[in-house]
C-alpha cells in the first residue's frame, strides 16, 4: 500500500429541505489500495462520491488530492484531478465501436478531420497496458455485459484518472465475469491505482477490499481491513443491528398451478426473438426463480406478466383466465402484483407523496370508500401501518417519493404490493441497489408469503446468492430460451449457474425434466 492519494476531511452536506446527507466526513484512500465504501441506501455513500466528482456541491470540509486542496466543481474537472468514476448503469453508444465509444471527447484528429486510426491505436495501446484484451472495432450492441464493463473501465484509465470510483461494479456479472473484473482490478491496485469500490455485495467485499469504511446516517461509523472482520460484522456496522445473512426455510410445498405460460414469444423492435417459445408453470406455495445475463428475456416475461407488454404470440393462463388483451389494472384484478426492476420509472410515481404512491392500487378498492369520496382516516390507517411495517424511512407519508434514498422507495413499492392482497408476486430485481437490511426484510416477506398464504412467487434477479437461496425451482433463460431447470435451487452453485447463463452449458430437455 502506498501513499495517500485521496482525503475528504469533515465533509458536510445539507439539502435544501435540510436532510443531512453526509455529516463532518472523513474519508481517506491510499494509492495501491481497494476501498470499499458501504452502507444502508440513504447512508451517504453516494452523496460523498458525487462531491468527489463534482456533481454535488457542499457546505463545510475540503478535499486534497496527494496532500494538496482541490475543488472540484464538475465532472470534468475531477478527470483533470485524476478522478473517473464507474457508474453502475453504463454511459455507452450501442450503435457507436469500442474505439469510438472509449475516445468520445478526447478524440485525435488530422487537421480539422476525426483521425480514426489514431483513435484506434490509442484505444489498443491502453486496452493490452492494462489488460482489458477489448476489440477495439466491435460494436458496443454485440458485446456482453462483462465485456461492456471493461469498456467503462477503459474509457476511465485512458483518461489518465488515478483514482477510480467503482459504483456496484458487479450488479449485472455472472460469477466467471466478476472473477474477471476482480483480476483486473488487483493488477491495478497493484500498478498504484487507487479504488473506491461501492457494493452491497458483502462477499465480494471480503473477497477484493483491502479497507472497508461504513457510512450510517451520513456518518462515518468506522474504517477497519477488512481481514479483521467478517461480513457479520461489517453488517451490524451498516444497520446498528446483527443481520440475517443465510435464511433457513422451510421445504416447499406446492399446490395448484396459478400462472401457466406456453409458448410465449416476443420480438423486440428490431424483429429479433428476445423471448423464443418459453413455457413454464408456477405454483401456489413456490418461488420459482430466473437467472440470466441481462437482455435474455427475462425482463421481457415480467413485463409481458405484468401486462406492460401486451401479450402477441403464445399463452398466458392467470388463475385460471387469459391475460391476453387485458390492461394492467384487468391484469392486477386476477391476482398478480408486480415489483419492477425499474422503480423509479414503473413502480411509482417520484413527484407525487409516499401516502399517494402506497395508494395509488386501491383507488377502486370500496374498502377504502366513504359514502362519497375516500375514507381519509382509513387511508391514514393503512399507510401509517405500512410505514411501520416496513420500515419506510421518512419524516412523513407526505413527502414526495423522490426525495426517499432508493431503498426506501423500493420499501414503498414493496409495501403496496405485499399488501395488495395478490396471490402472485412477480418480483424483478427486488434488491438491486439495496442494503442488506431491506434486502433481508424483502427476502424473508417472499418466503413467508410463500409457506404462510401459499403466494406465487415469480423472482427475477441477477444477484445469484438471493435467488439461490431464495428460490425453490429455478430456470436459467440464455438467448430469450429456457437452459435449464433446477428442481431444487439449494442444490446449485454460483458458478455451475453462471455456465448456464453465459451459453457454455445447455440442459438437454430429459434432464430438465417436467417443468412445464
Amino acid at each position: 500500500m502506498g501513499s495517500e492519494v485521496l482525503r475528504m476531511q469533515n465533509i458536510t452536506k445539507i439539502y435544501t429541505n435540510g436532510f443531512v446527507a453526509n455529516h463532518d466526513v472523513t474519508f481517506a484512500v491510499n494509492a495501491g489500495e481497494i476501498h470499499a465504501l458501504v452502507g444502508e441506501n440513504g447512508a451517504g455513500k453516494t452523496t460523498l462520491m458525487k462531491i468527489l466528482f463534482g456533481v454535488e456541491d457542499y457546505q463545510n470540509g475540503s478535499i486534497f488530492i496527494k496532500g494538496e486542496e482541490a475543488r472540484i466543481s464538475n465532472p470534468l474537472n475531477a478527470i483533470e484531478k485524476g478522478i473517473g468514476m464507474v457508474h453502475q448503469h453504463f454511459e455507452q453508444m450501442p450503435s457507436l465501436t469500442v474505439t469510438e465509444n472509449v475516445i468520445l471527447g478526447i478524440e485525435p484528429t488530422k487537421g480539422f478531420l476525426f483521425d480514426h486510426k489514431a483513435a484506434r491505436k490509442m484505444t489498443l495501446e491502453a486496452s493490452e497496458k492494462y489488460q482489458l484484451h477489448v476489440d477495439p472495432d466491435a460494436k458496443i450492441q454485440d458485446l456482453s455485459v462483462g465485456m461492456r464493463q471493461k469498456i467503462e473501465l477503459l474509457k476511465e484509465l485512458i483518461r489518465g484518472v488515478e483514482i477510480l470510483i467503482l459504483d456496484e461494479p458487479t450488479a449485472v456479472l455472472t460469477p466467471q465475469e466478476t472473477t474477471e473484473l476482480f483480476e483486473q482490478l488487483r493488477f491495478l491496485r497493484d500498478s498504484g491505482y487507487a479504488i473506491i469500490f461501492i457494493s452491497h455485495k458483502l462477499g465480494e467485499v471480503m473477497s477484493l477490499c483491502d479497507q472497508v469504511t461504513v457510512l450510517r446516517r451520513g456518518r462515518i461509523i468506522g474504517t477497519e481491513r477488512v481481514e479483521n472482520l467478517t461480513q457479520s460484522d461489517i453488517a451490524r456496522m451498516m444497520v446498528g443491528r446483527d443481520v440475517i445473512l443465510e435464511i433457513e426455510k422451510d421445504p416447499p410445498v406446492p399446490k395448484n398451478a396459478v400462472v401457466e405460460v406456453k409458448d410465449l414469444v416476443h420480438l423486440n423492435s428490431d424483429g429479433r426473438r428476445v423471448v423464443d417459445n418459453v413455457s413454464f408453470t408456477l405454483r401456489a406455495g413456490e418461488i420459482l426463480g430466473i437467472a440470466g445475463v441481462e437482455g435474455n428475456g427475462q425482463s421481457e416475461i415480467s413485463e409481458i406478466l405484468s401486462g406492460m407488454v401486451p401479450l402477441e404470440q403464445g399463452e398466458i393462463v392467470v388463475n385460471g383466465s387469459t391475460i391476453r388483451g387485458k390492461t394492467v389494472q384487468q391484469i392486477r384484478e386476477q391476482g398478480i402484483a408486480n415489483i419492477s426492476e425499474d422503480r423509479l420509472k414503473f413502480a411509482c410515481a417520484p413527484n407525487l407523496s409516499i401516502s399517494d404512491n402506497l395508494m395509488s392500487i386501491y383507488l377502486n378498492n370500496n374498502k377504502y370508500k366513504g359514502k362519497i369520496l375516500l375514507d381519509k382516516k382509513k387511508i391514514k390507517a393503512f399507510v401509517d401501518q405500512c410505514v411501520i411495517d416496513y420500515e419506510i424511512k421518512c419524516d412523513s407519508p407526505d413527502e414526495p417519493v423522490r426525495m426517499l434514498s432508493g431503498g426506501n422507495i423500493q420499501k414503498v413499492v414493496v409495501a403496496r404490493e405485499f399488501t395488495s392482497g395478490a396471490n402472485i408476486i412477480i418480483a424483478n430485481q427486488p434488491t438491486r441497489g439495496i442494503d442488506v437490511g431491506t434486502s433481508e426484510m424483502i427476502r424473508k416477506t417472499l418466503i413467508r408469503k410463500a409457506r404462510e398464504e401459499d403466494s406465487a412467487t415469480l423472482l427475477i434477479s441477477s444477484d445469484l446468492n438471493e435467488i439461490l437461496e431464495v428460490s425453490d425451482r429455478l430456470l436459467v433463460i440464455y438467448k430469450g430460451k429456457i437452459a435449464a431447470h433446477f428442481s431444487q435451487a439449494k442444490d446449485v452453485s454460483e458458478e455451475l449457474l453462471g455456465e448456464y447463463m453465459l451459453g457454455n452449458m445447455q440442459m438437454s430437455p430429459e434432464e430438465m425434466g417436467d417443468y412445464q
